[in-house]
């Protein structure tokens, strides 16, 4: 393994050159997408500009977190060195070969679908690499999650060849995944961060650790997700995600979030979660109602809310605590959630409203834009930087 003392700060450690690249990504590709729509113009290369703003979203900004999560806590988990120095600029590069590719006009479909799933597939090597070498087998379900991911892309792209039925298949694979990550991680960290809070304060009240019911409440996600990967429409899928979303909320109600409001680098995670439960109850009256409650209703609330929210609210606690700074949100980082969870309502309030449906997508895409240069302003000095303490 390299030493990764030895090259610059930002290829020190995983989170720091891929939450970087996620919120660069996530201001600059909202603003693109923004253009498209609102000036007509086709600013995108190889898909038309709805499908480029959902693949970047999901294959770019969310795979950029991911990976900077992964490759921050693998190496927690398995007690090895983490990929650093030129192993890590070298999936970096793959991940930015991969935005260039879908974006640059005369790029052909074949080619930039080749070039662009090459970044999720060898960051989920790199982690079945480190998972195997480390023997913690324990977490393999996450090194399974990115297997699944870099498979969605290709589903994605196969659609778009037309060699398979497109049917949306690909996006909502990803989506699903990734709630399944939050659903397994975050049902982890953040009754775990609430807890060690809540105990240096004294409190007595305290979450309840994973147990049985955390286990029913992954494979009832699971079950409702993959139903809805395959047809989002139904009773069967309505009455799913209806349980998914009844289960999840009283799941939430176990954690005392409405203990941490003086912390919002706590309660943001709680907030971010809570996104889930109204996501999946969207999703269960889109299928049975849809004359009443649009599937863009619940795909944005699992996505700019569920998604995006912990994205964030994991990019910032993560980087203060490996950059050795306190656990502590600032003014900045508050606005910053405040911000990008106003952007959710109004995105969602959209699908909603019609007849104001451009007003309110550019004022979410305003707010949206400010939540990540307000992460970038705050953090990405951070991110650049060696750690204040100890070598991160």
């Amino acid at each position: 393994m390299t030493d990764h003392r030895t090259f610059p700060a930002l290829f020190s450690y995983g989170f720091r050159p891929f939450f970087l690249f996620a919120g660069i990504h996530a201001a600059a590709t909202i603003v693109l997408w923004v253009a498209n729509v609102t000036l007509g113009l086709n600013l995108t290369g190889a898909l038309d500009p709805l499908s480029w703003h959902i693949h970047e979203m999901i294959w770019g900004f969310a795979a950029a977190a991911v990976a900077g999560f992964a490759l921050t806590a693998i190496p927690n988990w398995t007690g090895r060195l983490p990929i650093a120095g030129r192993p890590l600029m070298g999936l970096a590069l793959l991940w930015v070969l991969g935005r260039c590719v879908v974006l640059l006009p005369g790029v052909p479909l074949i080619v930039a679908a080749v070039l662009d799933v090459i970044f999720p597939f060898v960051l989920a090597l790199a982690a079945m690499r480190e998972i195997a070498a480390g023997h913690n087998w324990r977490n393999l379900p996450v090194v399974t999650a990115l297997v699944l991911f870099a498979g969605a892309d290709v589903v994605f792209w196969l659609e778009h060849a037309g060699t398979l039925p497109f049917g949306g298949y690909g996006y909502r694979f990803a989506i699903s995944i990734l709630l399944a990550l939050i659903t397994l991680i975050g049902g982890r960290i953040i009754p775990s961060f609430t807890r060690n809070w809540l105990v240096k304060r004294g409190a007595t009240r305290l979450p309840t650790p994973f147990g049985p019911y955390d286990k029913l409440v992954l494979l009832i996600t699971v079950v409702a997700q993959a139903a809805w990967t395959w047809a989002p429409d139904g009773p069967v899928v309505g009455a799913l995600t209806g349980l998914a979303a009844a289960a999840n909320l009283v799941r939430l109600s176990r954690w005392q979030g409405l203990a941490t409001g003086a912390e919002p680098l706590l309660w943001i995670l709680h907030v971010a979660y809570l996104w889930i439960p109204i996501g999946f109850g969207l999703a269960a009256l889109a299928a049975l109602h849809p004359q009443l409650v649009p599937q863009t209703a619940a795909i944005h609330t699992l996505t700019v809310g569920a998604i995006a929210q912990m994205i964030l609210a994991v990019m910032t606690r993560a980087t203060l605590g490996h950059t050795g700074r306190a656990l502590t949100a600032d003014r900045t980082t508050t606005a910053a959630y405040l911000a990008l969870w106003l952007a959710a309502a109004i995105r969602i309030a959209a699908a909603f409203v019609p007849l104001h449906y451009d007003a309110l997508i550019t004022t979410s895409a305003a707010l949206w834009v400010a939540a990540f240069l307000l992460f970038l302003a705050g953090y990405g000095p951070k991110l650049c930087a060696a750690r204040s303490s100890h070598t991160s």
